[in-house]
């Protein structure tokens, strides 16, 4: 079996960890875990899932077919400069760095080094995840059915074309939290109403819950549900076209332009080269 080596060992390692051990899909003996200098995070990795923890970056490199890059991007060239003079075109880079190219990371090497990048979110952490994952030009359908069955672990993957990974990033990336602030306005909304707190955010919650998965079970698409709930001259009705007057949905697609631009501006900030 092939082993693994993590570059990181936080919430997002942490996740992965979970996912591919309760699939099966590397044994704890298979994966080796790296940090920057946490020495206690590392020794609670090691003792909760039984994988393997090192202080040698080059350890991991020489015994691991996997890289996985699970660190912040401004950390990425560090653990690349650590690891480039053991790298072999055997390898596969997997990288969550937002903004990081997949050619900033091919240019650490001489050798046509197989990188993909993914674009996972927050509810990896419960295996609900929607992760976008593009391949670097040494990169074939191999290596993406290899990142695929990684990030299937904890939830649903979408292959992609690398230039779209910014808009991605904006979308899905960011997306949780924007569904996150929905929940706070619909509880504050509730509350303003007369209902008690409690009641409300139960309320709020269920509701966004029970919305998505009538979307993902019935298979109908969301215009379509909102059209059934939406009667005329009812109380959504009233509710949707004061939505519409406020410009709710200009504002969901303008903090998407917003945060697909930041991401753009903070690859540029760091300095890395290369189509997003």
């Amino acid at each position: 079996m092939e082993k693994v080596g993590f570059f990181g060992a936080g919430s997002m390692a942490e996740a992965l960890l979970k996912g591919l051990l309760g699939a099966g899909v590397f044994r704890a003996e298979d994966i080796f875990v790296i940090n920057k200098k946490n020495d206690e995070r590392l020794e609670y990795i090691k003792k909760v899932y039984g994988v393997k923890v090192t202080r040698d970056y080059s350890e991991i490199a020489r015994k691991c077919s996997i890289l996985m890059l699970l660190v912040k991007p401004k950390d990425v060239a560090e653990v690349m400069e650590k690891i480039k003079d053991h790298l072999k075109e055997g390898h596969l880079v997997i990288s969550v760095a937002a903004g990081i190219t997949t050619s900033f990371i091919e240019g650490f090497s001489s050798k046509k080094l197989k990188v993909i990048r993914a674009m996972p979110n927050i509810s990896c952490q419960i295996k609900e995840s929607a992760t976008a994952i593009a391949a670097g030009c040494h990169s074939g359908e191999c290596e993406l059915k290899k990142a695929s069955e990684i990030f299937s672990s904890v939830g649903k993957v979408i292959l992609v074309d690398e230039k779209w990974l910014d808009a991605v990033t904006a979308l899905s990336g960011s997306g949780p939290a924007y569904v996150y602030l929905m929940m706070e306005a619909l509880t504050e909304a509730g509350v303003r109403a007369g209902l008690p707190e409690k009641v409300s955010y139960e309320l709020a919650v269920q509701t966004v819950f029970g919305a998505a998965k009538m979307v993902l079970e019935t298979g109908e698409e969301p215009v379509t549900l909102r059209k059934k709930v939406t009667s005329p001259g009812g109380t959504t009705m009233a509710g949707i076209e004061t939505l519409e007057k406020m410009g709710f949905v200009n504002a969901i697609v303008q903090a998407v332009k917003s945060a697909a631009r930041r991401s753009v501006e903070m690859r540029k900030e760091s300095g890395v080269s290369g189509n997003s």
